[in-house]
């Protein structure tokens, strides 16, 4: 269906200072990947350091839009100075980037797509839909979303760990131990996530998590 929305009406404000618009799912986009991110303030991150190699990656190359406000992109470690209007294209799915927002109000439209394949959704954004609900505290509603998710996608590590996240601010610690530890197992990299996490504060005393996030067997011996 064809369709018009204004960016305000799809930003959710998942991260201090930080607004995310979720431009493919709201429109239910097939063909490309388009997101935005707006800053509060200047000094925001927009778009954190990555790269496409990653299993969390779409693999993609990625066009960034500086579509109101400035800011100031690092791509393997070159500064490069984006007034509003100026595009940013990264071919190279090895090259780091970053954004950060020199004005309030800084907005980046980013599209991308994996070179000679049909689009599909990259792995961190198969949680979107969930994400909603963490931005309204409607964690119970955040866990039934990701159940979903994972009946689709049962060895998906960031669904794994999204969900941990909202069981744990829900209540369900032992749920949330057991799924952490999974997602820990599957990417080692959520270890470190998780010890800072602050979605996991109502679960840090719970038997397993230490263990989890030293990635070592989860004490409840569950994972599901």
């Amino acid at each position: 269906m064809s369709g018009t929305s204004h960016i305000s009406d799809m930003a959710l404000g998942l991260v201090t200072g930080q607004r995310w618009a979720m431009v493919r799912t709201h429109f239910g986009i097939t063909a490309f990947g388009v997101n935005a991110y707006m800053a509060d303030e200047a000094g925001i991150e927009l778009v954190g350091e990555h790269d496409e190699l990653g299993e969390r990656s779409g693999k993609h190359e990625e066009l960034y839009f500086v579509a109101k406000g400035q800011a100031t992109f690092t791509v393997n470690g070159d500064e490069i100075d984006a007034p509003s209007g100026t595009f940013v294209f990264v071919r190279d799915l090895a090259a780091k980037r970053s954004a950060v927002a020199t004005e309030a109000g800084t907005t980046i439209i980013i599209a991308g797509g994996k070179p000679g394949e049909a689009f599909a959704p990259s792995p961190w954004e198969r949680n979107a839909p969930a994400l909603a609900y963490f931005a309204t505290g409607e964690y119970d509603k955040a866990v039934e979303e990701l159940e979903r998710i994972r009946a689709e996608a049962p060895e998906d590590a960031g669904v794994l760990y999204n969900l941990a996240c909202a069981e744990s601010m829900s209540g369900k610690g032992d749920q949330a131990v057991g799924h952490l530890a999974r997602a820990i197992e599957l990417d080692a990299s959520f270890a470190e996530l998780a010890k800072k996490d602050s979605d996991f504060d109502a679960i840090r005393d719970e038997p397993g998590f230490a263990s989890a996030v030293a990635g070592q067997p989860d004490a409840t011996g569950s994972s599901s």
